[in-house]
């Protein structure tokens, strides 16, 4: 199995703006989010890229890449939820496994490894579906996606998933969600970056026929999906930033910054910053 094409979902009410800010990366240069998104599906060996949009932003996108003829652009034509973006998708991927980003979160690796390529290299050894997932604290995942299941053996960053539930409380996590060897208090919850097989499709499209009109989410698929076929997470300890939230852009700029080529100008400036703060 190779993979070779990435779907971003990009059309939700609030990712048509987000997809399109700039920041400053780690490279120095000025880049949209989607921009900076895309160098990290293409460090990741894939060129043809599916970028989901509203139908009026087409070609304001396209000019956002420059034409570039291995970048889609795949209208979605219903306010139907995040479900039905992936599910516009299904026919630019067609019968592959493909890479998926939301077009709102950001990704800053901590190793030399991005964190989509890592994803990639481990589905298609293991020739299965994987949701990269991060530990996170109790508190904090009623805002994602979060996992339950069991660690594979003699693996340290490797799961098989059992269970998916969307933005769970603490309590429901405590009861459905508890992964033997995590750190007391903390569960894994999705990263926002996935490699999916197309068996997603199928039952996303029995989902939009169940909903009749209304919005429909990824998770509940991805449950059914771990009854389908082997479908692993691999725990990355990885920064996810997700843009759209209070702040979040900020902190994002300076994840990049501080992990950047200019980190110690950076560093010196905040420091100076913060000195003559205190002292006013």
């Amino acid at each position: 199995m190779k993979i070779t094409k990435a779907l971003i979902t990009a059309a939700g009410p609030d990712q048509r703006n987000l997809a399109l800010q700039t920041l400053v990366d780690r490279d120095g240069q000025r880049k949209t989010v989607l921009e900076i998104l895309i160098s990290e599906v293409r460090n990741a060996g894939i060129e043809e890229i599916g970028i989901v949009v509203l139908p009026d932003d087409i070609e304001l996108y396209k000019s956002i890449v420059n034409f570039d003829t291995q970048i889609h652009f795949i209208a979605q034509d219903k306010a139907r939820g995040y479900g039905y973006a992936v599910l516009c998708g299904a026919a630019f991927v067609g019968n592959d496994y493909f890479l998926h980003l939301v077009g709102d979160h950001l990704y800053v690796n901590r190793s030399a490894q991005p964190c989509a390529k890592h994803l990639v290299e481990i589905a298609q050894k293991h020739q299965c579906p994987v949701s990269a997932v991060t530990s996170t604290r109790e508190n904090l995942i009623p805002n994602y996606g979060t996992i339950g299941g069991r660690r594979i053996p003699a693996s340290t960053d490797l799961y098989q998933i059992e269970k998916v539930i969307e933005k769970p409380t603490p309590t429901l996590a405590e009861q459905k969600l508890i992964i033997p060897g995590l750190r007391a208090g903390h569960y894994l919850c999705f990263l926002g970056m996935h490699v999916l097989s197309p068996t997603i499709f199928t039952l996303l499209a029995t989902k939009a026929e169940q909903t009749e009109g209304q919005k429909f989410g990824l998770s509940e698929a991805l449950n059914e999906l771990t009854t389908k076929e082997q479908y692993l997470a691999l725990e990355k300890n990885d920064l996810r930033f997700d843009i759209g939230s209070r702040y979040g852009l900020l902190k994002a700029q300076l994840a990049l910054a501080l992990t950047g080529d200019d980190r110690d100008q950076i560093l010196s400036e905040l420091v100076e910053f913060l000195t003559i703060r205190n002292l006013s």
